[in-house]
């Protein structure tokens, strides 16, 4: 089976270098990430907005690490970001640990969310290299 996914972008939608309209991923084995926060490793909630950001796709990360696969396999990130947050900021925060592995994503403002004070949570799907 080839790992290989196929990025989407009709000429008649916006193009932007950092995500892509849709992602053709081949069948095979797929990593569902649950909803990852701004925690270390000892469940400790970072302060503020950026490093929350970037600790929870550095979580991203070691999930997709441990399940054998990377960034370059993720085929879909959700990131909720808690309403009043900078949106720009977080982009700049997730971009220099996610680097520029382009991928379908959805943005959402939410009122809250389960954690308390936390500022971030991002989801991914993923594929499984075989």
């Amino acid at each position: 089976m080839t790992t290989v996914t196929t990025h989407v972008d009709p000429v008649e939608l916006h193009s932007n270098p950092a995500f892509t309209q849709g992602v053709i991923a081949p069948a095979g084995p797929t990593l569902y990430v649950g909803g990852q926060n701004g925690t270390d490793a000892t469940g400790t909630l970072l302060d503020g907005f950026e490093a929350q950001t970037a600790q929870a796709m550095r979580n991203v990360l070691s999930v997709l690490a441990a399940a054998g696969t990377g960034p370059e396999h993720v085929v879909k990130l959700t990131i909720y970001l808690l309403a009043g947050v900078d949106i720009r900021a977080g982009f700049a925060a997730s971009q220099s640990v996610w680097g520029g592995h382009r991928t379908a994503i959805t943005v959402l403002t939410v009122a809250g969310l389960a954690r308390p004070d936390a500022l971030v949570e991002i989801d991914a799907v993923a594929i499984i290299p075989e």
